[in-house]
C-alpha cells in the first residue's frame, strides 16, 4: 500500500508520516527531502521557491516511484506539498486500489486560534530554515487554494478545525484499518510494462 500525505504548508503532513511510519513501519519519503536533492546536485535550475514548476517537475519521478512501489508489493509512504490535484488520473484501477490519499489542511479559524503554536511546531520532525515569511493571512490562503484545488477534483479533505491531535489520531486509526483491509483484499498486482527497467 502506498500513503500519499498532502497539505498545506504547517499542516503536519511531515509529523503524521513519521507516527505512520512508527505505527505501520512503512518507510517514508519526504518531498522535500527529493526536492532539495535535486537542486543541491545540480539536477534542476529551480529553486525551493518555485511551488508550481517543482510539482511539474517532481511528480513525473514521484508518479513513477509510486507505480513501481505497487508493482513490486512494496508499502510506502509519500508526503509533501507537489503532489497535484489532478493525481489520480495517472493511474488506472490497477494501482489506485493500493494507494491511500490524505490531504490536511486547517479552517481559518484554527489558524486564528492558534497560529503561535501552528509555529511552535514548524520544526517537531525536521528543522525548518526560515518561517518568517509565514503569517496567519498567508496560511489561510494556501489552506483555502489547497482544499478547495484537491475537493474540486473529488479528493477528500481532512479539514482540522479544533482538535489537532484528535483529528490526527482519527487519521491514524482510519488509515490503520484501512492496512488491515488491504491486507484481507485480492486487489491485483499491476506488472511492470515490459520495457520498463528492473533493479
Amino acid at each position: 500500500m502506498v500513503i500519499l500525505i498532502a497539505g498545506a504548508s504547517h499542516t503536519g503532513k511531515t509529523l503524521l508520516a513519521q507516527r505512520l511510519l512508527e505505527r505501520l513501519r512503512f518507510p517514508c519519503l519526504s518531498i522535500d527531502h527529493l526536492k532539495m536533492g535535486l537542486i543541491r546536485s545540480g539536477q534542476t535550475p529551480l529553486t525551493p521557491e518555485e511551488d508550481e514548476a517543482l510539482t511539474g517537475y517532481l511528480w513525473p519521478i514521484l508518479r513513477e516511484m509510486i507505480k513501481t512501489a505497487v508493482e513490486n508489493r512494496q508499502n510506502l509512504i509519500i508526503e509533501g506539498c507537489y503532489i497535484p490535484f489532478d493525481w489520480r488520473r495517472d493511474f488506472d484501477e490497477r494501482y489506485l486500489c493500493q494507494i491511500r490519499f490524505v490531504c490536511l489542511a486547517m479552517s481559518e479559524g484554527y489558524i486564528d486560534g492558534h497560529f503561535p503554536e501552528i509555529l511552535a511546531h514548524g520544526s517537531d520532525v525536521e528543522a525548518r530554515l526560515d518561517d518568517s515569511c509565514c503569517s496567519p493571512e498567508r496560511l489561510k490562503e494556501e489552506n483555502r487554494i489547497t482544499a478547495a484545488g484537491f475537493r474540486a477534483w473529488g479528493e477528500p479533505v481532512t479539514l482540522i478545525e479544533e482538535d489537532y491531535e484528535g483529528t490526527i489520531g482519527a487519521l491514524l486509526d482510519r488509515l490503520n484499518r484501512s492496512k488491515a483491509r488491504k491486507e484481507g483484499l485480492s486487489c491485483p498486482i499491476p506488472a511492470a510494462p515490459p520495457d520498463t527497467p528492473s533493479f
